[in-house]
């Protein structure tokens, strides 16, 4: 029987992604991606703007609920999405555990912007018994997970060093990069900030930034958000460049030859090897992981000990004046 689904923040990834979109051909936010999965009824969602209630009640055909405390009630979730903004995060997330026990919570990224609050939302959810995840959507995608296996064994040579563009802010979408080289590179080490830089959004920080973790080092640089996106990942390796492009969805892969004139020199490939990837479909490969979670199966999702760790090594870069 398909497991109960609640949506707690019926914004863009909690609903308004993927609302125009082609069900088919794209997957982008809570409400669709448990719609769809058969291990999953979304059973509601929860917004304090009646409007938003409205459209996910016409688009769903399922309950919406302005009172969170109604809602769990009524629905008694076994998973409970938390998509509301990151400051309320904590909030929603205690409230939750008040009135109900879940067996598990997806958070959005960051799980907080303060260690605290965020360290006290892991001690709910473990004297809860509940285990708690953080949306990471990059660590569910098969291109991701095929880069970890080659990384793994060694046909991606380890160490590298790359680049990252990132743009909106370090915490907000740089934390996206973060945690998937935590993922691929192991944990990190050390950093220098080169540049301090601005604050995105008069909040978020965007410095330049050389990060150290285990088994390379990448140079973090924003771009300019209000102008355009540009979410972007290059590492070099002893046997190859990997290229990670449009926010992942586009990944490809070049090995080395022999140079055709120099004897003894290698160069890159001159044609890439493209990397199969289900960026389309993002938010659905994280249910699917999800399910497996749920199940005791092996799954790749962030857990919240993860996050935490990915946010304060964050913060020790911030801080530093």
């Amino acid at each position: 029987m398909p497991e109960r689904c609640l949506v707690i923040g019926l914004g863009q990834v909690g609903m308004g992604y993927d609302l125009e979109l082609d069900p088919s051909a794209a997957v982008h936010s809570h409400a669709r991606a448990f719609s769809q999965h058969p291990a999953f009824e979304l059973s509601g969602g929860v917004d304090a703007s009646e409007a938003r209630c409205s459209l996910f009640v016409s688009h769903y055909n399922s309950s919406a609920f302005c009172d969170l405390h109604e809602a769990l009630d009524v629905i008694n979730p076994v998973v409970v999405v938390i998509a509301t903004p990151t400051e309320t995060h904590s909030r929603v997330l205690h409230q939750v555990l008040a009135h109900s026990k879940p067996k598990l919570i997806l958070c959005e990224k960051p799980l907080a912007y303060d260690l605290v609050a965020a360290s006290n939302m892991l001690s709910a959810c473990k004297g809860a018994g509940v285990d708690i995840y953080v949306n990471y959507i990059r660590r569910a995608d098969p291109g991701v997970l095929e880069v970890k296996a080659r990384i793994d064994s060694s046909a991606i040579k380890l160490p590298v060093k790359g680049n990252v563009w990132y743009s909106k802010g370090f915490l907000n979408n740089g934390s996206h990069f973060f945690n998937l080289l935590e993922f691929w590179l192991g944990q990190f080490v050390r950093a220098t900030v080169l540049e301090t830089g601005r604050l995105w959004d008069a909040w978020d920080p965007e410095p330049c930034v050389q990060v150290e973790f285990e088994n390379g080092k990448v140079i973090f640089q924003s771009g300019w958000g209000e102008n355009f996106s540009h979410n972007t990942l290059e590492l070099l390796s002893p046997s190859g460049r990997l290229r990670y492009e449009e926010g992942g969805s586009s990944i490809s892969w070049q090995s080395l030859q022999k140079h055709p004139t120099f004897a003894g020199y290698k160069i890159l490939v001159p044609e890439p090897e493209s990397i199969i990837n289900d960026m389309k479909c993002y938010q659905w490969n994280v249910v699917d992981q999800i399910a497996c979670a749920l199940n005791g199966e092996k799954h790749n999702l962030c857990d919240g000990r993860e996050a935490l760790r990915t946010l304060e090594a964050m913060h020790k870069i911030i801080d530093q004046k």
